[in-house]
């Protein structure tokens, strides 16, 4: 039985039915009351409500489930930042990810998954693909991808500590169904929220005005989630790092353009121009150890997307 910390969030409801798919029972840990999505009613889960920062109620969690892998995708980051009490929360993020691997050790896990994400190539100026060895800056522009790279050295160290397997996923930009940041880093799910709604995109939360021409590179959610649930399940995997991505950079106008198809009075459109080096995530590493293929080009992601939420999906 796989245990995944933030099951019933975004990636993870998508995780538990990518291995759920793969003959797999999982067991859910979430720190609120929250109920299955419709998708995975009748599959073999459970759903325990635990905080991962308390350790005594995580452990218990394994003397009713047999567990024998962990899929830490729950977010071990102050976030959002606590500005009145920023040690003591920096403290009870690392701690959530310092229980799962005690976890994992007191229960006999070969193997511990931690999201990370694409942002801690933040700074690099290479262009085209970013591979997993390339040295990363030690700064960062925001509190994820620091806690991020904080996690992996963590993770590495425990790893050689304790005996247990830690794979890091560096999961790139992520869109699909159920997810709830809409444009906070990128523009893609306000542009498909906006056409299925009928009204301009908002993209006032971006970081910077979005252009036709920015890219980045964007998996559809269910690719990432069959990427993590391989890496996962793989027998052997030869490292400890991995990137979780499409494998190719793609353009709002790529998303906007794709869009139209299955919207085509869409009212999403850009202005033309575009900042920053086009880049995507190298994922040699992850289709030679599992045999990952992404599943869905940016039309299919599109209109599965507008489908799922013109079916009355508020997200």
């Amino acid at each position: 039985m796989i245990l995944v910390t933030g099951g019933l969030g975004f990636i993870g409801s998508h995780t538990v039915q990518a291995l759920v798919d793969m003959g797999e029972e999982c067991v859910l840990v979430q720190r609120s009351k929250t109920e299955p999505p419709a998708y995975l009613a009748g599959a073999k889960v459970a759903v325990e409500q635990a905080d991962i920062t308390d350790l005594p109620t995580l452990l218990d969690v394994g003397e009713r489930h047999e567990v024998t892998g962990i899929v830490h995708l729950a977010g071990s980051m102050p976030w959002p930042p606590d500005p009145d009490r920023p040690v003591e929360a920096t403290r009870k993020a690392l701690g959530g990810l310092l229980n799962v691997m005690q976890a994992a050790r007191d229960w006999g896990v070969r193997r511990v998954g931690v999201a990370s994400t694409i942002g801690v190539y933040s700074g690099l100026t290479d262009q085209g693909a970013l591979h997993e060895d390339m040295p990363l800056p030690m700064t960062s522009f925001h509190p994820i991808p620091a806690f991020k790279k904080i996690g992996e050295l963590l993770g590495g160290h425990l790893a050689d500590a304790t005996g247990v397997e830690v794979v890091n996923y560096r999961i790139s930009a992520t869109w699909g169904p159920r997810d709830p940041h809409g444009a906070l880093f990128f523009a893609a799910p306000e542009l498909v929220h906006a056409a299925a709604r009928g009204t301009e995109p908002d993209l006032s939360a971006l970081p910077a005005p979005a252009h036709a021409e920015d890219s980045i590179d964007l998996c559809y959610v269910k690719d990432t989630a069959r990427a993590i649930a391989l890496l996962q399940l793989a027998d052997r995997l030869n490292h400890r790092t991995y990137n979780v991505a499409s494998g190719r950079a793609t353009s709002n106008a790529e998303v906007i353009a794709a869009i139209r198809k299955a919207v085509p009075d869409a009212r999403i459109g850009l202005p033309t121009g575009g900042s920053g080096p086009r880049t995507h995530l190298d994922i040699t590493r992850l289709q030679r150890d599992t045999g990952f293929r992404p599943a869905y080009d940016v039309e299919r992601a599109a209109a599965d997307y507008i489908t799922w939420l013109r079916a009355g999906n508020e997200r």
